[in-house]
């Protein structure tokens, strides 16, 4: 049931954007955006569509936040990518954005996906000027310094620290860096309905770092070709990971554990929280 329901906002949110970005000019900037937000598992935005639905907000309101973060997210990819930073030429088992085009085309298409997440998430269908107004600002820091983009700078000072980061300091990275965008996107049903997202918030954190353990396992020992890019690249590179400092097998039991946090944080919402209680299951069962 969760798998369909994942598919059905997947593809939602894909004919969303299909239609927001065939009403921008023909350019290689604008296919390049097009080209990027293809594909992927749409985790991000099924959080968002899904913790609005256990509080009874539309889809056709919960959808504009939906693709807003699935846009934010995609920008990341696409200058995660670039040769300044982690230099891959493979994603979702397709050329990244600067191998097909170019380094300026990938740098301007995250540009612009970035500023379309905040139009998206800030449109009238949306809600009340309150409602846009904490779904931006909420979202400019769990993207910026306070967030994302921090966790990836502390990712990039890690590759030329004298010593590998501690489990606790690889917690904090990877809390910005991954979980940061998770958090927000589990919380916006809350905000659509301006309730309180702190049972939200508290399930979150604990996916964001499930998510990111599993990632680290994946790297491990997941198929290359499902996961639609190179894999064993930090452990190429002597970067320490959560599989590194905990061991795989201890790694997979602090996965579980976090998973049964998620679920326990959820309680209070009754049977209206099994779908996200089972998205919390998938993230640490899934092979790519």
């Amino acid at each position: 049931m969760f798998k369909e329901i994942l598919a059905q906002d997947a593809a939602r949110i894909q004919a969303q954007f299909d239609l927001v970005l065939s009403a921008l000019d023909e350019l290689d900037v604008t296919r390049a955006m097009a080209y990027t937000t293809q594909g992927g598992k749409r985790l991000r935005g099924f959080l968002v569509m899904e913790s609005a639905r256990m509080y009874g907000i539309d889809a056709t309101q919960a959808i504009w936040p939906a693709v807003g973060i699935e846009a934010l997210h995609a920008y990341s990819l696409v200058h995660d990518d670039l040769p300044c930073m982690d230099d891959d030429d493979l994603r979702r088992g397709r050329p990244t954005v600067h191998v097909k085009w170019d380094e300026g085309t990938a740098v301007m298409a995250g540009d612009a996906l970035q500023t379309l997440a905040f139009e998206l998430c800030t449109r009238p269908e949306v809600g009340n000027a309150e409602i846009r107004a904490e779904l931006a600002l909420t979202l400019a820091k769990a993207s910026g310094a306070q967030g994302m983009v921090l966790g990836q700078a502390l990712d990039m000072a890690a590759e030329t620290a004298a010593a590998p980061l501690t489990l606790e300091q690889i917690t904090t990275l990877q809390a910005g860096k991954t979980g940061a965008l998770i958090e927000w996107s589990a919380c916006a049903g809350a905000r659509l309905a301006q309730a309180d997202p702190e049972p939200l918030r508290q399930y979150a954190q604990a996916l964001g770092l499930a998510f990111q353990i599993a990632d680290d396992i994946l790297d491990v020992e997941g198929d290359a070709e499902k996961a639609g890019k190179r894999l064993q690249k930090d452990a190429e590179a002597g970067k320490a990971t959560f599989v590194s400092l905990l061991g795989l097998n201890a790694a997979k039991s602090r996965a579980v554990e976090l998973v049964d946090q998620a679920c326990a944080a959820l309680d209070g919402y009754g049977a209206k929280a099994e779908t996200l209680k089972d998205a919390a299951r998938f993230v640490i069962a899934r092979d790519s």
